[in-house]
């Protein structure tokens, strides 16, 4: 793993560049919540020229709470499709980068790949206790289980509004899905 600084991260794009890396394949995004607190920005480039050398991946982390990185695109113009992307569903800021909405709607307010993101639709669709959606077969005895992405009641829904707002750490750990279903009394 190339891990490299986000001020360094255009340049170090380009050094690949100069080594024969001038085939752009993809930019995701990884949420580190958890491990810490940053999104993990990965870009692959391929040597077309030499199909032996594969893949050379960088990385580089940014912030959650400001995440911010300077666009591929004046790089490689078919970045600008996975920074609009990376923007929309994680909340990454690209520098000099394509603002216009890729999937979403404009009235969309969220970011909906981040693991602290609460998943609205999971808590209004009832579960069905099976372990992938769509297995209707699951023996009626089988305790319900909560699906992934939808946090613990107490940190998210019966939560003391004066009490502090949970932590993304606490609603990330909060948020596994596949324990069971606590009945309220």
């Amino acid at each position: 793993m190339n891990l490299v600084a986000a001020a360094d991260w255009p340049a170090a794009v380009e050094s690949l560049m100069d080594q024969g890396y001038r085939c752009f394949d993809w930019l995701g995004c990884v949420d580190e919540i958890g491990r810490s607190d940053e999104l993990r920005i990965v870009v692959s480039l391929r040597n077309l020229d030499d199909p032996a050398a594969g893949e050379r991946r960088l990385h580089v982390r940014v912030d959650r709470s400001d995440p911010e990185l300077a666009s591929l695109r004046p790089l490689f113009a078919g970045a600008a499709w996975h920074e609009r992307e990376a923007a929309e569903l994680f909340g990454v800021r690209f520098i000099g980068g394509e603002r216009r909405r890729l999937l979403l709607s404009e009235e969309f307010v969220g970011t909906p790949l981040r693991k602290d993101e609460v998943l609205a639709a999971r808590t209004g669709v009832a579960w069905p206790g099976a372990k992938e959606p769509g297995e209707t077969d699951a023996a009626p005895s089988r305790r319900r289980m909560v699906p992934s992405g939808v946090p613990e009641a107490g940190v998210w829904g019966d939560r003391d509004p004066a009490g502090p707002a949970p932590g993304p750490a606490e609603v990330a750990e909060s948020a596994i899905g596949g324990r069971a279903r606590r009945r309220r009394s």
